[in-house]
């Protein structure tokens, strides 16, 4: 009997599969503008963006976050990236028998202090407690609503693109992609706390709402795609964009940002970086012409002040990376996330 695998909920090719092969051959849409069938990270339906996610995260207290922070933020990213402002959010928590009270009402806290943040509202959920040893700790389901930025229209003008919502589809030969800052600090920020490692010293989850900076890269004009970089890490994020366009990628390895601490770790424990998750940051496609202008727009938010642009997007089929000693190699899709339960 074939069985679930960890590798099935980590992002990249195995949940890739398994959507494909169970999830898309069940449930058909008929009626959606952005369809379950794209897989992008919301659906949109008469008009309205819709997202859900469940959070797993261990442990649910980290370097600069925790399970609320994180289920409020992801969620509010998955409606931002498509294009859209969120605008309400639902909250369903189940707990084990025996969590500590201190510790709901931290997360709770949290929760409400990333609202405010993304200015979003819970307004709706649902709570229930299991017997002790049913679960660990806590999981949390989001679902969230957005309604289309008044600024997307002009940045498909801007480009000559004929679209509708930012879509991993969207790419094109000659579009720049960017990225708001350094990749891999969360998945080892959870690592580290986990398993004692020590490195949560120097490193901190990127964990952050992106929706006002999405907001002011869709003022600027010219994004055509936009993917929040989470399981898997800009390695799955790159690859799922570029098939889902038909085109290749030309990444420059020097350009991708990652802190020294985060890379010592990764060096350290035989991970590579582009493949750990990450749950505030942001690929974004944009024409080519409008890449500096974007690029300063991302380094003006707090959120996007070790921006860059990583590479172009090519003819071809491979995301291929142009390494820092002139030679080249192929990016290839994860299996999944090295690092289970990062979100």
């Amino acid at each position: 009997m074939r069985r679930i695998a960890l590798s099935h909920g980590a992002g990249g090719r195995e949940m890739g599969k398994l959507l494909r092969e169970f999830i898309l051959t069940t449930f058909k849409n008929s009626r959606a503008e952005v369809p379950l069938q794209a897989l992008d990270d919301s659906a949109v339906m008469d008009g309205v963006v819709f997202t859900t996610d469940s959070h797993t995260v261990q442990p649910v207290f980290f370097p600069n976050g925790d399970i609320g922070k994180l289920a409020v933020a992801g969620t509010v990213n998955d409606i931002a990236v498509m294009g859209a402002t969120p605008v309400a959010m639902s909250v369903a928590m189940v707990m084990e028998e025996g969590f500590p009270m201190e510790h709901f009402q931290r997360i709770l806290q949290s929760m409400a202090a990333c609202a405010a943040e993304a200015q979003t509202e819970i307004i709706t959920g649902d709570t229930k407690v299991v017997e002790r040893g049913s679960l660990r700790d806590i999981v949390v389901t989001t679902a969230a609503i957005g309604r289309k930025s008044p600024h997307l229209a002009r940045n498909f003008e801007i480009a000559e693109r004929k679209q509708q919502w930012l879509l991993d589809s969207s790419l094109e030969p000659g579009d720049a992609l960017l990225i708001n800052g350094a990749i891999a600090d969360h998945g080892i920020a959870i690592i580290s706390k986990r398993e004692g490692y020590g490195f949560e010293g120097d490193v901190q989850s990127d964990v952050a709402p992106l929706n006002g900076l999405m907001e002011e890269l869709l003022k600027e004009g010219g994004v055509v795609a936009a993917k929040d970089a989470t399981r898997g890490g800009i390695a799955n994020t790159l690859n799922e964009m570029a098939e889902k366009s038909g085109v290749g990628m030309l990444i420059y390895e020097e350009e991708v940002p990652i802190h020294e601490a985060t890379l010592a770790a990764c060096e350290m424990l035989g991970l590579d970086p582009l493949t750990i998750g990450n749950e505030g940051k942001v690929i974004c496609g944009v024409a080519a012409e409008k890449a500096d202008g974007v690029l300063k727009a991302m380094r003006r938010h707090p959120y996007g002040k070790e921006a860059a642009i990583i590479g172009k997007v090519t003819e071809g089929n491979h995301v291929v990376m142009e390494t820092s000693v002139g030679g080249k190699r192929i990016v290839d899709t994860p299996v999944g996330d090295p690092i289970p339960r990062i979100c």
